[in-house]
Order: C-alpha cells, then sequence, then structure tokens
C-alpha cells in the first residue's frame, strides 16, 4: 500500500524535492519527540526504548534510518528512589536519514542551551 502522495499528485512549482524532503524529517522529528517525551524510562529499559523509537519511526515513509541514544549514566543520576524518569530531550541524542526522489536528508537533535535542538545536518 503506497502511503503517500507521489511528487506528481502537486504542482511542479509548490515545493522543490529538498523542500519537501526537510519537511519530511521535521514530521519524523515532531512525531518522534512527541510521541515518546514522558516515557517513564530506567537505565535498564533505556535500550529496548531505543530501538521502540528508532523502529516506530523507520515505519514512516521516506525514512531510511533513525538512531536513538539514550544517556543511562544521565538517567541514573537523575532518577529518584523510584528508579526511573520520564523521558526529555536531554535525555537523547537522536539522529536521522530521510530520502526523497533521490533527495538525502541528514538530521539530528543534540541539547543546546538546555533545548532539545533539531536541526538538518547535511541536504545532499
Amino acid at each position: 500500500m503506497d502511503r503517500a502522495f507521489p511528487p506528481s499528485d502537486r504542482p511542479d512549482d509548490m515545493v522543490t524535492d529538498a523542500q519537501q524532503a526537510c519537511f519530511e524529517a521535521g514530521i519524523k522529528f515532531g512525531s518522534l519527540y512527541h510521541q515518546f517525551a514522558g516515557t517513564p524510562v530506567s537505565p535498564d529499559s533505556a535500550s529496548s526504548l531505543e530501538r521502540a523509537m528508532a523502529e516506530a519511526i523507520e515505519n514512516q515513509p521516506f525514512c531510511e534510518s533513525v538512531t536513538v541514544d539514550i544517556d543511562a549514566d544521565a538517567l541514573a543520576d537523575a532518577a529518584g528512589d523510584n528508579g526511573y524518569v520520564e523521558l526529555t530531550g536531554r535525555f537523547m541524542e537522536v539522529e536521522m536519514q530521510v530520502e526523497y526522489e533521490g533527495v538525502v536528508v541528514h538530521t539530528a537533535m543534540e541539547m543546546e542551551d538546555g533545548y532539545p535542538l533539531m536541526r538538518l545536518v547535511t541536504v545532499e
């Protein structure tokens, strides 16, 4: 089943393939962050949550790869007596690759000045 609209279904002058690829990357980041923020996570469950996040986002159209790294040491430092914390951007770094009509977009999310900044790395 084709879940995405092919480029031929939009006006030729609406957006470039590079712009659409960047848009697709933004959609994936928004989905990843807002779907999983607040998830209870412990150092012991971090690796399974990393895999679940990556595999969930990789299901989306045009997503070639996702790597999620949750900092288990930071989780351990932040966890209270209950042994877990709520997942936020400060505990993870993410890299993603999206490909749309031959345009490859590499993206990353890292903490910058206390904020989980999502950015384009390269557009090829």
